[in-house]
C-alpha cells in the first residue's frame, strides 16, 4: 500500500488497483467544481443527478459537486429507483453502462456527464449522443484553482431537503456506529454498500482512509486486508 492514499480503488475483475492521496484527490475535486461553475455556470441552489457506482472518479464527482453548492440527486446504481427520472436537472452524472442498458430511466440534465471509470482516468471510449466525457472535460481544469466560495451549511446538499449540516452529522453518526475513527483504514465491498453516505462520507468524517473494492473476490480478502494494513470492514 501507499501510506498517503486517501482512497486506494481495487477492482478484482479487471486486476485494477488505483490510489489517490487527499491532495491528488482534492485536486479533482477542485477540478469537478470548476466545471461545473465556470463551463457550466452553475452554483447554489441548482441541481445534479449522479448515477455511478462507487468509484475513486464517483468520490471526485459527488465532492466537487456539493462544493460548487449543488443539491444532488443520488441515485441507486444497482438499482432502479429513478421515480423523479423525469425532473428538470441541471446536470447529469452518469456511468457508461448505465446508459446502454437502461436508457428510458436515466434523467436528463441541461449537462450530461458520461464516466467510463476507465483505469487511471482514460477518457471513454465512445461518447453518448448528447453527452461529454468527464474526464475529457476535466482536463483544462486540472490544476487550476476554482473560484472560492462557502457553501450555507443550511442549504439542501441534497434534492429531499436534508441540510449540508444535517447530512454531516448523519455521516459522523455512521462513522461512530461503524466503529471509524481517524487514521482508520476501512475497506469497503461497493457490491454491499452504495450510498455515498456510507462508502465515502462516513470515513472521511471521521478521518479515515479508504479502501474501495468492486468485484470483490472473497478468497483474496484476508490478503487484501494485509497488504492495505485495513483496521475496518464494512460488508
Amino acid at each position: 500500500m501507499t501510506a498517503s492514499d486517501l482512497i486506494t480503488y481495487y477492482d478484482d475483475a479487471t486486476g485494477e488497483r488505483f490510489g489517490l492521496t487527499a491532495g491528488e484527490l482534492g485536486g479533482w475535486t477542485a477540478a469537478t467544481t470548476a466545471l461545473l461553475t465556470d463551463h457550466c455556470g452553475l452554483g447554489p441552489g441548482r441541481t445534479a443527478a449522479v448515477l455511478l457506482p462507487p468509484h475513486w472518479q464517483t468520490a471526485a464527482v459527488l465532492l466537487g459537486s456539493w462544493s460548487a453548492g449543488l443539491e444532488l440527486s443520488i441515485r441507486g446504481w444497482a438499482t432502479a429507483g429513478l421515480e423523479s427520472a423525469g425532473d428538470p436537472l441541471d446536470v447529469t452524472f452518469v456511468e457508461h453502462r448505465r446508459i446502454g442498458n437502461w436508457l428510458d430511466e436515466v434523467p436528463a440534465g441541461r449537462h450530461q456527464f458520461v464516466l467510463g471509470l476507465a483505469p487511471h482516468g482514460a477518457a471513454t471510449g465512445e461518447v453518448p449522443a448528447g453527452y461529454h466525457d468527464y474526464t475529457t472535460a476535466l482536463r483544462p481544469y486540472l490544476g487550476t484553482h476554482p473560484p472560492h466560495h462557502t457553501v450555507d451549511e443550511l442549504r439542501p446538499a441534497v434534492t429531499d431537503g436534508t441540510t449540508y449540516q444535517q447530512y454531516a452529522r448523519t455521516a459522523a453518526g455512521v462513522a461512530e456506529h461503524n466503529g471509524i475513527r481517524a487514521g482508520d483504514r476501512v475497506l469497503i465491498d461497493t457490491a454491499l454498500q452504495e450510498q455515498p453516505l456510507i462508502w465515502l462520507l462516513a470515513p472521511l468524517t471521521a478521518g479515515a482512509s479508504i479502501v474501495l473494492c468492486a468485484n470483490l473476490d472473497p478468497s483474496r480478502l484476508d490478503e487484501r486486508i494485509a497488504k492495505e494494513r485495513v483496521t475496518v470492514v464494512l460488508r
